[in-house]
């Protein structure tokens, strides 16, 4: 089922996500399944649970190719309940990110580079991954949900900030 996503503003957003204590169970099966039919529909490359409204730490994420990222690479597609993040040195990278929650809105974010990411299954087997580039972005974007943070507020320069129409726009003075 595709659920409405919580916008910027919305105090649900700004909690901090609750460890999931039980795995493989019908709740948890159709939240997931909701997560994927949300994310396909509004062609997103992640949603964390707290954007639908479910104070839970899990994220999916994952793409081939996408209208919003086109020139993205592929990133696996990954289910993670109770993910961790270890960046892999102090190396970032500044780009531009958008968000579901902040529909039209585009900000260039500091991110780490190279991260290592662990978490769970849907039946609770462990995920151990590398990750770098792109892939490592969308995997700090979508857990930064998980603890009430939305992009904006990791960003160093609010003059690179705003709408799609109006930052990219071919329109020039």
């Amino acid at each position: 089922m595709i659920r409405d996503i919580l916008l910027m503003g919305d105090p649900r957003l700004m909690r901090i996500a609750q460890p999931v204590i039980a795995f493989d169970t019908p709740d948890l099966r159709t939240l997931l399944q909701d997560m994927r039919d949300t994310m396909r529909a509004l062609g997103g490359v992640g949603i964390a649970a707290p954007q639908i409204g479910v104070s839970l730490r899990i994220v999916i994420f994952g793409m081939d190719r996408s209208e919003r990222y086109p020139d993205a690479p592929p990133v696996p597609y990954t289910e993670i309940v109770n993910p961790l993040i270890t960046p892999l040195d102090a190396m970032t990278e500044e780009t531009w990110e958008g968000c579901l929650s902040l529909p039209a809105l585009r900000g260039v974010v500091p991110r780490f580079a190279r991260i290592r990411y662990e978490g769970y299954d849907l039946a609770g087997n462990r995920i151990e991954r590398l990750a770098e580039g792109f892939h490592a972005r969308v995997v700090q974007h979508e857990c930064d949900h998980l603890d009430g943070v939305l992009y904006p507020m990791r960003m160093r320069d609010m003059s690179r900030f705003g709408y799609e129409s109006a930052l990219f726009s071919e329109t020039v003075d």
